[in-house]
């Protein structure tokens, strides 16, 4: 299975990007085949709002900036894993551009799972994030949910790495 990871931490060292490498091991180990993207290094512009690519677009976005890298990936993929950290009940900017953008897109045809990676430094802070996952790409993309890995700075930080590990290695 073709899996793609929209690593939204600004932090190239942080948690997020450890659980993110542990998860793509596991998943390689598994035989599937993962890219990860870390969106804070490219530049993707939030929505306009134009309706270019539902319009005159055929499903293409107007604005040429790196999320036209990722467009290809999430056609040819069937998972997509969101990473981040969690800043105000919510993902990193940088990652809500990316998701934004998505619409662009509409439904992506070859996505059939999703999951998720987020790290933060308090343990009730997931209930905004949650509930865009929820109705966002549960229901209205009609994606499987293989798993969420929840880490927080009070966790055992080894046993989360574990954790996001056997999240890629019990993928079908």
């Amino acid at each position: 299975m073709k899996i793609l990871v929209l690593n939204g931490s600004p932090r190239p060292q942080g948690h997020t990007a450890a659980m993110v490498e542990a998860f793509a091991w596991g998943a390689e180990e598994a035989g599937h085949e993962v890219t990860v993207i870390d969106v804070c290094k490219k530049k993707i512009a939030g929505c306009l709002a134009c309706e270019y690519c539902h319009t005159k677009g055929n499903g293409k976005c107007i604005q040429n900036d790196d999320m036209q890298e990722i467009y290809p990936l999430l056609e040819s993929s069937e998972m997509i894993v969101f990473a981040s950290p969690v800043y105000y009940q919510g993902f990193t900017a940088q990652l809500q551009c990316a998701i934004h953008r998505i619409y662009a897109l509409d439904k992506p045809k070859g996505l059939k799972k999703t999951a998720m990676i987020l790290s933060s430094g308090a343990p009730d802070v997931y209930d905004g994030i949650f509930f865009e996952y929820k109705k966002s790409f549960l229901i209205y993309l009609g994606l499987e949910d293989m798993g969420v890995v929840t880490q927080c700075s009070a966790d055992n930080f080894e046993a989360k790495l574990q954790e996001a590990k056997a999240l890629g290695q019990s993928l079908k």
